[in-house]
């Protein structure tokens, strides 16, 4: 006789959307539950300086960039949270102001947090690499640097690691630099 196995239901993005708002930010890594966890004040305060960069280089260029919470479905099975993405000019059709998004973006960026850094690294990064996104960024508030992952042969490779007092420059967003220092100016 077989052992009887029970086979745990995937959760979909329409299962999320029935969801009541208790204030957690949920993903789905194939149709597995993941409950990200709030971040702390550093985390939040990096990211802000960031956006604001990206910001300035968007009304330049014509492009669009978010700020989590923001869902991206991929598939019905894999929703991720970046803490930021970008969507180049030529793609901005993808967003639609009042739908969820349902395109890959340009750019991603993570800022490493105690709570995600493995989920950050591992199979986040891997679900971006897999669904086509072309640039990964990593921040890490703690150390004050940036990582640019270009996705080459579909997976991502380290192309830039950047420190104070060192620029950073994506490849994906022409003429986007900043400086490092500038990130961690508060």
């Amino acid at each position: 006789m077989n052992p009887v196995q029970i086979e745990q239901r995937k959760v979909t993005y329409t299962d999320l959307e029935s969801w009541p708002d208790d204030g957690r930010r949920y993903e789905l890594y194939d149709g597995e539950v993941y409950v990200c966890p709030a971040p702390m004040p550093r985390h939040q305060l990096a990211i802000a300086e960031l956006h604001a960069h990206m910001r300035l280089y968007a009304k330049r260029t014509g492009g669009i960039v978010m700020m989590s919470p923001i869902d991206i479905v991929f598939t019905e099975h894999n929703v991720l949270q970046p803490d930021i993405c970008f969507f180049q000019a030529s793609r901005s059709h993808f967003v639609n102001p009042d739908k969820v998004t349902r395109a890959a973006p340009d750019v991603v960026v993570e800022v490493i947090s105690p709570g995600t850094v493995w989920n950050d690294l591992g199979r986040k990064k891997a679900t971006f690499a897999r669904f086509g996104v072309p640039e990964y960024w990593l921040l890490d508030p703690h150390i004050d640097r940036i990582e640019r992952y270009s996705l080459l042969a579909g997976e991502y490779e380290r192309t830039l690691s950047a420190g104070p007092h060192e620029p950073f420059a994506s490849v994906v967003l022409a003429d986007f630099t900043c400086p490092v220092d500038s990130l961690f100016s508060w």
